[in-house]
């Protein structure tokens, strides 16, 4: 299973690198449409736009390249100087791969999708080989005149080839469609390291805000309620002092209010602690955790975990924060009927996604916690990506290091 498995992703691989070939060939295109207007003197004005399109085109390929393997950073934006622009060290590597991918991705995305095309097509030939007339052939093979069943189950064993190649090649075709993207564009030798350290800066203070939000939620949270209460609870306490001398019975009254009281300030406490560090997940593990979460859920909840071994416990706390803010966000928020939550573990990384079938429109400035969830994420290194167009469905990725 794990081997058709491996397959069929090699077929879709090879359909993502196809939309960003045809996109590089666009790219490409402008790029040397510019290039000609510039021998004429009235392109230079077109150089930045032109060399963002390539940057925006590279960055996809970048986005498609890291989910598939070996994460390879974004450069950023393309200087905004024409000067700037040029001696921006990604800009020639981005358009030697834009060349390339052109042509190499398209030619490589073209044979992988048509390879189980035509294996299906010719697989299937003896069911419907009676609406063509003879005189059509074989599809693809229009000079193999089908006379009967017989040339139609020929035609079928051309297919099982095709078949055959498609298991045999797609793997390689899909390794072959990314090498230029692997070479090309990952940072040039020497400013991977500077990436590095400004991506590792950014992480910090995201990582320090993070810790400073939290650490305010926590005295708010202790502040309003759970010392509120406890102060209501000394207060009752010294009534009923005074009360016991003069009326014993509203004395009993007073010292069952404290005890109310007392109950929930210990409920407040608890729930301080749970959103520090949930108990339930050293108890339960990840996955029971997160189907406490989905049981208690307003809407209904589909649950998915795939994680056989446990992450750092940091990791997984972050995780079920993420799950805990946007099963709330959608019940308060998004007016859906139904909400997916789907974790598993691969190469390394703790993928989870949270979708919901509601109205959509999401916006990460009006607030709704999803600020929240960003920081979160990124104080671990992680990513979070938010697709929530006005009528749904929102969709929410979130992608956590937790070693190999």
């Amino acid at each position: 299973m794990a081997y058709v498995w491996g397959r069929v992703s090699a077929v879709r691989h090879l359909l993502g690198g196809l939309g960003t070939a045809v996109l590089a060939l666009g790219a490409l295109l402008w790029t040397l449409a510019v290039g000609v207007a510039c021998l004429i003197g009235v392109g230079l004005w077109a150089v930045p736009g032109a060399l963002r399109a390539v940057r925006a085109v590279a960055d996809r390929e970048r986005a498609r390249l890291s989910r598939l393997g070996a994460q390879i950073p974004t450069p950023g934006p393309v200087p905004a100087g024409l000067r700037a622009a040029v001696r921006d060290p990604f800009v020639r590597r981005e358009l030697g791969w834009v060349t390339l991918h052109s042509v190499t991705g398209l030619t490589s995305g073209l044979v992988g999708v048509a390879l189980p095309l035509y294996a299906a097509q010719d697989i299937t030939f003896p069911l419907w080989y009676r609406l063509l007339s003879p005189e059509d052939g074989a599809p693809g093979i229009f000079w193999w005149r089908i006379d009967g069943l017989s040339d139609a189950l020929l035609v079928a064993v051309v297919g099982v080839g095709w078949l055959a190649a498609t298991v045999a090649f797609t793997p390689a075709l899909a390794r072959f469609q990314a090498w230029p993207g692997r070479w090309l564009l990952p940072p040039p030798p020497g400013v991977d390291l500077s990436l590095r350290v400004a991506a590792l800066t950014a992480t910090r203070a995201a990582a320090l805000d993070a810790h400073a939000v939290e650490l305010r939620r926590i005295e708010r949270s202790l502040h309003d309620g759970t010392q509120n209460r406890l102060v209501a609870v000394n207060v009752l306490l010294g009534a009923a002092r005074r009360a016991v001398r003069r009326n014993p019975d509203r004395a009993d009254e007073i010292l069952g209010q404290a005890q109310d009281a007392a109950e929930q300030a210990l409920a407040e406490l608890r729930t301080v602690v749970r959103g520090i560090l949930p108990p339930v997940l050293d108890d339960r593990g990840l996955a029971g955790a997160l189907a406490g979460l989905a049981g208690s859920c307003a809407i209904p909840c589909r649950l998915k975990v795939d994680v056989a071994v446990r992450c750092a416990a940091s990791v997984e706390a972050t995780a079920y924060f993420v799950v805990a803010e946007a099963l709330t966000n959608a019940v308060r928020h998004s007016g859906a009927s139904q909400v997916d939550v789907a974790v598993r573990r691969e190469r390394g990384r703790l993928l989870v996604t949270v979708e919901d079938d509601g109205r959509g429109d999401a916006d990460e400035a009006r607030g709704s916690g999803i600020t929240g969830i960003r920081r979160r994420v990124e104080a671990y290194d992680g990513r979070m990506t938010l697709t929530s167009p006005p009528g749904g469905p929102t969709r929410m990725h979130v992608e956590l290091p937790c070693g190999s």
